[in-house]
């Protein structure tokens, strides 16, 4: 098949999978067909704001240092996910069920009731993760990068993480779906 009926056969496609350059997604990193890699760090988040004022510059002069040394285009990406307490009300529902005496049944009742008015549309509850992302060609350059990344970020006082799979693929959706949540209900 010629690259002109491959592209063609790609660009007539329903699917967003047919007409995105990502050929995989491995190793914390997004393989490209053009044989490029996008990966990066995952920053866990850090409320500068309750620190003391020394604290509080040292961490903004470090990540000024950092920008400034990185010599490579990255992106800087803030993704919001949904809070999934499933497990919680399911473990608070299992002690609901099990408990005999009513003043506990009441005060898990509470908290049950207290977390689905969390979970409703009102609150939007959310974690926010935040991200810098890279392109590369050469995997050691690829290890180089990150090690650059996280050791700024580390004397930041920030801590961070090679993007894993599910960040990944996780931060595609958010950006191909428009920040819409996408749910997929269980079969039974």
């Amino acid at each position: 098949m010629s690259t002109k009926t491959k592209l063609n056969s790609k660009n007539s496609s329903k699917y967003t999978e047919s007409w995105l350059p990502v050929k995989q997604i491995i190793n914390g990193m997004i393989q490209l067909d053009s044989g490029e890699y996008v990966t990066g760090v995952k920053v866990a988040p850090k409320n500068i704001f309750i620190m003391d004022g020394g604290m509080q510059q040292n961490t903004i002069n470090n990540l000024v240092n950092l920008y400034n040394s990185i010599d490579f285009e990255f992106w800087l990406l803030i993704a919001d996910r949904p809070v999934d307490i499933d497990v919680y009300l399911s473990r608070l529902q299992i002690l609901y069920n099990e408990s005999t005496n009513q003043a506990i049944k009441k005060l898990i009742l509470q908290d049950i009731n207290k977390a689905n008015l969390f979970m409703s549309a009102e609150y939007n509850v959310v974690d926010t993760e935040y991200y810098i992302l890279f392109k590369e060609k050469r995997m050691e350059l690829v290890q180089k990068k990150l090690h650059n990344i996280m050791s700024g970020l580390a004397s930041a006082g920030l801590q961070s993480s090679q993007t894993s799979n599910n960040d990944l693929r996780i931060l595609l959706d958010n950006y191909l779906n428009g920040g819409e949540q996408t749910t997929f209900g269980t079969v039974m």
